[in-house]
């Protein structure tokens, strides 16, 4: 007898679950049905996945959107043209040196810009002598964001940037985005587990975040 009445009950809570989630569920489809219906084509969603070591910018910075999109860029903020040559706001985006000896400092105190950007370094780039100054690159591009493609071709292996968390972090300085060269030379990847390790003289790293396609 309880063990009736218990499936009753349960079989009245599907139903109430049911019933309550069933609406639910219908509007949520009907209301996606609309969405679909409101795009120009048949897609509805595009998602973007991207590999590491790369930013918005250094793959969309030129991007242009359609007369009806707008897009928050390298192009639209005027830092470069649509040719990829420097905009009138290329000086937004110069890079800064800093000192930072004792601790650790999100916003190391600031020493000057840099005259012109380290030279990108190959680090790991296949094809390429390892760890040595990527002769592809001119050694005195200007300081701010560079065309990669100018130099060698789109599917070329070029130096690999930083990707460690507290230097990447240091990097933004605080939404700045003003040391990214400065912690590639002297810190670059930190220690490895075997040597021969970076010294603060060479890190392996150069100006290589700065490019963008």
């Amino acid at each position: 007898m309880r063990i009736r009445t218990l499936r009753s009950v349960l079989a009245g809570l599907g139903l109430a679950a049911l019933a309550a989630v069933g609406p639910t569920a219908g509007a949520a489809a009907e209301d996606d049905d609309r969405g679909r219906q409101t795009t120009r084509t048949p897609i509805g969603h595009l998602i973007v996945v991207v590999g590491e070591n790369h930013t918005f910018d250094n793959l969309f910075g030129g991007y242009q959107p359609a007369d009806d999109q707008t897009v928050s860029n390298l192009l639209s903020k005027g830092i470069i043209k649509a040719d990829g040559t420097p905009g009138p706001n290329f000086a937004s985006a110069a890079q800064q040196q800093a000192s930072d000896t004792k601790v650790y400092l999100l916003a190391p105190a600031k020493t000057g810009r840099y005259a012109t950007l380290p030279q990108p370094q190959t680090t790991y780039a296949v094809g390429v002598p390892p760890g040595v100054p990527d002769a592809r690159f001119p050694a005195d591009l200007p300081n701010g964001p560079f065309q990669i493609t100018k130099y060698v071709p789109y599917d070329s292996f070029t130096g690999d940037p930083i990707h460690r968390f507290w230097q990447m972090w240091q990097q933004v300085d605080e939404g700045k985005l003003d040391l990214f060269p400065w912690v590639a030379v002297t810190v670059g990847i930190g220690p490895q587990n075997s040597p021969p390790a970076p010294t603060p003289g060479h890190t392996f790293q150069g100006g290589e975040a700065m490019g963008f396609f």
